[in-house]
């Protein structure tokens, strides 16, 4: 069996990236995972790499988008199997929770505006800018990506967890008017609702760990 090939992500040192080429066995992957995570996250604020405002500016909007350049399929190969309360773990969500609001913000846009009424503190944390639009929800999700690459990370987590919630009150809303003329959409939006709100948890728990020092 071919094994597949991975480009190397802009911001990861060659040392990180000859890791990559084969798919490694799981022991393998955890220390991959957490490696690059951790290179991404702290190597972005770390001294040395301090440069220029509009150089440091420059970096963090190559971390942002990310996915944009190197593809969702190459951090899922890094990611996608951590758990959600270690730092590859909790990165792999807010990648994609990016490019979701990417591929389908109109939809997004309309939930949140359903559910931010019924999870008002939430939205406060969440910090979408009204009035709640397409491009306000694009905004939001690289607002998140830049505060972690800025230092705030455990807000930045929080913020992400409470976007979700939000979101998962705007579905749960929308399942609740489809019930009686569409039962089966109104279910699968039950669970994404669901799905939603673990994630949310997820995000926040991430937090807490991160304030504890335990997010790695």
């Amino acid at each position: 069996m071919t094994r597949p090939s991975f480009r190397r992500p802009a911001m990861l040192t060659a040392e990180v990236a000859e890791a990559i080429p084969g798919e490694p066995d799981p022991a393998e992957r955890n220390e991959l995972a957490h490696t690059t995570a951790a290179a991404l996250v702290h190597g972005a604020r770390s001294p040395d790499q301090a440069g220029s405002p509009e150089a440091d500016a420059a970096m963090v909007r190559r971390l942002v988008e990310l996915v944009d350049t190197e593809g969702l399929d190459l951090l899922a190969q890094l990611w996608s199997r951590s758990p959600a309360d270690t730092l590859p773990g909790a990165l792999w969500r807010l990648y994609v929770l990016r490019e979701w609001t990417r591929r389908d913000p109109r939809t997004i846009a309309e939930r949140y505006h359903l559910g931010v009424h019924r999870a008002e503190v939430a939205g406060v944390i969440a910090g979408v800018a009204g009035p709640i639009g397409p491009e306000e929800i694009k905004a939001v999700a690289d607002a998140v990506l830049h505060g972690i690459f800025r230092g705030d990370l455990a807000v930045a987590l929080d913020r992400a967890g409470a976007f979700l919630r939000v979101l998962a009150a705007g579905s749960a809303m929308d399942a609740d008017w489809l019930e009686l003329s569409d039962d089966a959409r109104a279910s699968e939006l039950t669970r994404r609702a669901g799905s939603l709100l673990e994630t949310a948890e997820d995000l926040e728990q991430a937090a807490t760990l991160c304030r504890a020092g335990k997010l790695d």
